[in-house]
């Protein structure tokens, strides 16, 4: 299947969302030029994952942007969402495929080369490369693997790579520069005073570099 260009790639999180909702922030996201959403929602039961994914899969279909959900594939088939973010340890990614089917957008976590490796030929359509630089969000990622570690897993597979942890504005460049095909944010948007002006300050850096 062809990839869509993942673009700005906003994770949800309403615990670090300086206390307005998921859905104020994605649809504030998207008018600002946010291209793909994943629901990562922690704390949320089944449920609530689904009653919110559905409510986001209107806002997403109505403009054309993709919803990815993380780790659930369960959640993912019950709201129509395009595709799924799994971790290393999560649900396997070629059984994922079989239940979603080949149009489903599937991602991969990896923090090096190998993984990335192993990602592409066991059918990931992207991977979540990172941290790149130390990030507060997530706790139990590994050590800080940097920019660079962009370029070497870019000259290793065909997917597009999707830079994640810790990225803002002053240090996207050097991803960008590294090779990234798409950078991943969350507090850089979910906190932002101006939600809409981060989204698009972002996006139009990601363009200015070909992503």
């Amino acid at each position: 299947m062809e990839i869509p260009d993942l673009g700005l790639y906003l994770l949800t999180g309403e615990d670090i969302s300086a206390g307005r909702s998921t859905l104020e922030i994605v649809e504030k996201a998207i008018e600002g030029g946010v291209q793909t959403i994943q629901l990562r929602e922690k704390k949320m039961s089944a449920g609530q994952l689904v009653r919110l994914g559905k409510k986001l899969r209107v806002i997403t279909r109505e403009n054309g942007v993709a919803l990815i959900i993380n780790d659930r594939v369960d959640v993912a088939l019950a709201v129509g969402a395009d595709g799924v973010h799994l971790g290393q340890d999560d649900f396997p990614i070629e059984e994922a495929r079989k239940l979603l089917g080949n149009r489903a957008i599937l991602g991969l976590s990896v923090d090096n080369v190998e993984e990335a490796v192993k990602a592409e030929r066991a059918g990931a359509d992207y991977v979540g490369l990172g941290p790149i630089y130390r990030t507060m969000t997530k706790t139990d990622t590994g050590p800080v693997i940097g920019p660079e570690s962009i370029r070497e897993v870019k000259d290793r597979i065909g997917i597009p790579v999707v830079a994640i942890g810790g990225i803002h504005m002053e240090n996207a460049p050097a991803a960008l520069r590294a090779g990234a095909d798409s950078l991943a944010v969350i507090t850089a948007v979910t906190e932002a005073r101006d939600i809409t002006g981060a989204a698009r300050d972002l996006t139009n850096l990601i363009r200015q570099y070909g992503g």
